[in-house]
C-alpha cells in the first residue's frame, strides 16, 4: 500500500484513479489538486479523497507516488514544477495518450531538478535517493470529462502501458506497474516510441475517423441524423469528444498517426477500386478480413 497517492489535475481519470485507489486500498491517503477553488472544494468532501490542498507544493509532500492526469501538453510543464517539491525517492507517472516526447522530457525535469538541489546542498546521497519518472497510459477513456464521471472500475480488465526508458530504475517501474495491477489493468512494458506507434493506430486513428465521418455527414441532409441506428451510433460515440483534448493529443503524436492514416487512406482506395471495378468477391474478401481481425478482440 502506498502511503500518501498524489493525483494531479483530476479529470475522468484521476476521479477515478482516485475512487478505484481507496475501493482496493492501493493508497493510504489521498491528496488531490485541482487548479480551481470550487473543484478542490467539491473533491475534498468525496469519501476518497483525504486531502485537496491550495498548493502544488502541499500536494505532493509526502507522497511516494504522484499520478499527473492532466492533458498531454501540460504533463511536463507540471512535473517541472512540483520536481522541486518532492520528497527523496518519490515516484512521478501520468495518464497521457502519448509518451516518446513526456517520458523523457519527464525524467529530464526531475534530473534536472535533483542537480539542483545537490548543488545547493538540499540534498545529500543523490544517487539513492533519486526521483523517477515513469510514464504511464491506461487504455481506459471515455468521450465523457471531468472528475464527477469517474468509477472505481474504470480499469478493470483494461490494458495499461508502462513506458520506462533506458534510465528508469526496475524498481520504479515494479512499484508503477503493480500499481496498475491493484487498480484491476492488465499491465504491459513497451518502450515509449512502440507505445506511441501502438496507439496511433488502434486509439488515435480511430478517433480520426469517427470524427472525420461526422464532419462529413454534417455537409449532408441535417435531417438524416435522426434516423441514425446502432451502427452509426457505435462507430461514432467517439466523435462526442473533446476537441482541443484530441488537439493536443494529435499534436504530440503527429507523424505517428500520419502514418496509420496513410496506411488506411491506401486501404480505403482499394475498396474504392473495388467498387467501382465491380469486383464484388474483392469488397467481400475485404469485409471477411475486417470480420476476422474485429472477432479477435479479446472478451
Amino acid at each position: 500500500m502506498i502511503e500518501r497517492l498524489a493525483i494531479i489535475s483530476p479529470g475522468l481519470l484521476g476521479g477515478s484513479i482516485a475512487r478505484a485507489a481507496r475501493e482496493k486500498s492501493a493508497a493510504r491517503r489521498i491528496a488531490i489538486w485541482a487548479r480551481r477553488a470550487e473543484t478542490r472544494t467539491a473533491i475534498v468532501k468525496q469519501p476518497w479523497c483525504d486531502d485537496a490542498p491550495d498548493t502544488l507544493a502541499a500536494a505532493v509532500a509526502g507522497a511516494g507516488l504522484i499520478i499527473i492526469a492532466a492533458p498531454v501538453d501540460l504533463i511536463v510543464p507540471l512535473t517541472a514544477e512540483i520536481a522541486p517539491h518532492l520528497t527523496p525517492g518519490a515516484i512521478v507517472t501520468d495518464v497521457g495518450s502519448v509518451k516518446g516526447a513526456i517520458a523523457r522530457a519527464g525524467a529530464e525535469a526531475l534530473s534536472r531538478a535533483q542537480s539542483d538541489a545537490t548543488i545547493s546542498g538540499k540534498r545529500r546521497d543523490a544517487a539513492s535517493t533519486a526521483n523517477q519518472f515513469v510514464g504511464s497510459h491506461p487504455m481506459a477513456g471515455s468521450e465523457k470529462t471531468g472528475w464527477e464521471q469517474g468509477t472505481a472500475t474504470l480499469f478493470e480488465g483494461r490494458t495499461c502501458f508502462v513506458t520506462p526508458i533506458e534510465t528508469t530504475s526496475e524498481a520504479a517501474v515494479r512499484t508503477v506497474s503493480k500499481f496498475w495491477e491493484t487498480l484491476g489493468a492488465d499491465v504491459f512494458t513497451v518502450t515509449p516510441e512502440l507505445h506511441d506507434q501502438i496507439v496511433a493506430h488502434i486509439s488515435h486513428l480511430p478517433q480520426l475517423l469517427a470524427s472525420s465521418l461526422c464532419s462529413f455527414l454534417a455537409g449532408q441532409n441535417p435531417e438524416w441524423k435522426n434516423f441514425a441506428g446502432g451502427g452509426l451510433r457505435e462507430t461514432t460515440r467517439i466523435a462526442g469528444s473533446d476537441p482541443q483534448l484530441w488537439k493536443s493529443i494529435l499534436t504530440s503524436n503527429q507523424a505517428p498517426v500520419l502514418a496509420a492514416l496513410r496506411g488506411l487512406q491506401a486501404e480505403l482506395a482499394k475498396c474504392e477500386q473495388a467498387l467501382a471495378a465491380g469486383d464484388w468477391d474483392e469488397v467481400a474478401a475485404l469485409m471477411s478480413r475486417g470480420k476476422a481481425y474485429r472477432d479477435g478482440f479479446k472478451a
